[in-house]
Formats: structure tokens, sequence, C-alpha cells
């Protein structure tokens, strides 16, 4: 069985996982935005960051890298993930149709947010740069995921003018 996974933030540039085949690939009817807070990854109870998530959105759609697990690492991989994405329960593991760039449609492990979860939320985008500039959790500094985020989204041709924005307004406040 082949298996894909869908990554749209921190999978673009840490999927901790063996990858056997990275394609550019957009999901229909989620939009990216961080609209999720964070207390574990990048915050903390105290302090929570914020981080990228996929919220439904009808006529929306994200543009990120379906991830072809390498064969024979499928279970280790959705364990993995599931350890990674669910410790909080805000993710919920879901299962779509992507489009990769060549039109062809791959099934893929899809995390997107629970909108009625407790760290669900919406901000504007210079509250999201405060929270950010000053997050930390027991993955490091909430700066450091929006800026690895932003720039592996630029290396791959598919800027977010919202990271972009964010990208130059935290590193503003932590000059």
């Amino acid at each position: 069985m082949t298996m894909w996974v869908f990554g749209y933030g921190s999978l673009l540039w840490n999927p901790e996982f063996p990858v056997a085949q990275s394609e550019v690939a957009t999901l229909h009817g989620f939009a990216r935005s961080f609209c999720m807070r964070s207390i574990h990854h990048r915050g903390s109870d105290e302090v929570p960051g914020l981080v990228l998530a996929l919220d439904a959105q009808e006529d929306a759609h994200c543009k990120g890298l379906a991830l072809r697990v390498e064969p024979g690492h499928e279970e280790t991989t959705l364990a993995a993930l599931r350890e990674r994405e669910l410790i909080s329960s805000a993710y919920v593991e879901r299962f779509f149709d992507v489009e990769l760039a060549s039109g062809e449609l791959v099934n893929a492990v899809v995390y997107v947010i629970d909108p009625h979860h407790v760290q669900y939320c919406h901000l504007e985008l210079e509250e999201q740069a405060q929270i950010i500039a000053r997050a930390v959790g027991g993955r490091g500094p909430n700066s450091e995921y929006l800026f690895n985020t932003a720039g592996h989204l630029d290396e791959i041709g598919l800027s977010d003018p919202d990271l972009s924005w964010l990208t130059q307004r935290v590193r503003q406040i932590l000059s």
C-alpha cells in the first residue's frame, strides 16, 4: 500500500519519517492559517504559541507537499505522526484526495483543525505576530517554526503572503 502524507507546515521541512517522493500538491476545501494555539511544541500553557492548521473553508485551497512514505515504513510513520500531531486532540486525522502538480489524485493522511477545540482561534495578523515573537515550546521558539515554514514555502515556489508578512513583522519585533 502506498502511503502519502500532506504537509503544509512543519512537515514541509521536518517530516521525521523516510520520504520516498515529494510532490507539490493542492488540498481543496481548506485554508492554511495560524488558527491553533500551541501549548506543547511551540508554546506552553502559560504562554501559548501559534501553529499552522488547516481550517475548513468551502472555496479555499492549500498548496503544500504530498510526501510519499518510504515503502515498509507506513505503520511506524503513522504511529509517529499520531504521537506528534495528535498530542492535544486539536488536530483531527483525515484522509483526503490531494491533487499533485501533474493532475494525479492521491489519497493522503491530512491533519486538520477541530474547530470546536479550545485551542482553535482566529486572530488578526498583528496579534499573531506578537504571539509568535514571544512564545517558546518543547520544540523551540515559535518564531523558528514560522521562519522555517515560510522559508521552505518560498524555496519550493509556494510563497504564502500571510506568512511572508508575519515573517517580516516578527523579525521587526525581535530586533
